[in-house]
């Protein structure tokens, strides 16, 4: 089975057995409308698939992971010590774009991969795709407990992180990847279009942006993420509609929509999985959330426990 190549916040990995003990015993194509780091996907590896996310930076990454596995590789080889001092051959040797001082090969990095939100806009030539892809894996592997944050600007503003021996190359899960996103149907859009790709007989795995825990939460900077109440509403009804036309529907949430997915006439159980990626450490820990289904427990797969390795 593959892994995932980049560290992303709401990783699966922790609640794989509880998740595939609600998938159906068997399904025709496989659909995550949520993809980020790809957890299940990877361990999945389904035959026929459709992955979605919003963000193009992540699509662009998992083309390129796709179809220029090794060329990806070859670029990843090239990249130096995020400690280390500046290339002079390269732009942002010495200042960003804002004018903030380059001390550090990796604040470098940062300052060219966020050309696309601060300078000409997203790159058009297969190499400029190649060279963002390369510099998103090598950020992730090198920045601060592999976060990916953007400012208000959409400018990627997490710091340095400090790691004795970084491996930034991922050459094994990249290759692996490559392999289980063969004849993967790859999108960037709103996780909406699974109403008209998925057809009865099919399986459908909802991670969206979870719901504040908090009643009181400030919606804020959570609508800045792009994924609101109203969207929140909105994948309810996209799950009722799929669970009508006889697809199947396996979804995890924040422990607050239990009550909803319930009423909608769901299987809901709670679970608690360790969160690894935080910045605040002491968030990092067990989280209350559910998974929901509309698969009935007859036909589930059951439990499916497995070692994981730690990520």
């Amino acid at each position: 089975m593959a892994k995932p190549v980049l560290k992303w916040a709401g990783g699966k990995r922790q609640l794989l057995d509880e998740l595939y003990a609600r998938f159906p015993e068997s399904f025709d194509r496989y659909h995550e409308p949520f993809f980020g780091g790809g957890a299940v996907f990877f361990d999945l590896e389904p035959a026929e698939a459709t992955v979605n996310d919003t963000n193009p930076r992540l699509v662009n990454f998992y083309e390129q992971v796709r179809d220029r596995p090794e060329a990806l590789i070859d670029r990843l080889r090239e990249f130096r010590d995020p400690e280390a001092d500046p290339d002079p051959d390269l732009p942002f040797a010495e200042e960003t774009r804002r004018g903030a001082e380059v001390e550090q090969y990796y604040y470098q990095q940062r300052a060219r991969f966020n050309e696309r939100a601060y300078g000409d806009g997203w790159p058009e030539r297969d190499d400029d795709r190649l060279e963002e892809a390369a510099l998103l894996l090598y950020l992730n592997r090198t920045c601060y407990n592999g976060l990916y944050r953007e400012n208000a600007d959409g400018g990627f503003n997490v710091p340095i992180g400090r790691y004795a021996d970084p491996d930034w190359v991922q050459a094994d899960r990249v290759r692996a990847a490559a392999a289980a996103l063969d004849g993967a149907e790859l999108r960037n859009g709103d996780f909406s279009y699974v109403l008209e790709a998925a057809e009865p007989g099919d399986l459908v795995y909802f991670d969206p942006p979870y719901e504040p825990m908090s009643p009181t939460a400030d919606f804020a900077e959570y609508s800045a993420a792009g994924f609101d109440r109203a969207d929140q509403e909105r994948l309810l009804e996209v799950a009722v509609e799929l669970d009508e036309r006889g697809v199947s529907v396996v979804l995890s949430n924040s422990g607050v929509t239990y009550d909803r997915y319930a009423e909608a006439g769901f299987f809901v159980e709670r679970e608690g999985a360790t969160r690894a990626i935080n910045s605040d450490a002491s968030s990092r820990g067990e989280v209350d959330e559910i998974v929901a289904t509309n698969v009935p427990e007859s036909e589930r797969r059951g439990p499916d426990q497995r070692a994981l390795d730690d990520y």
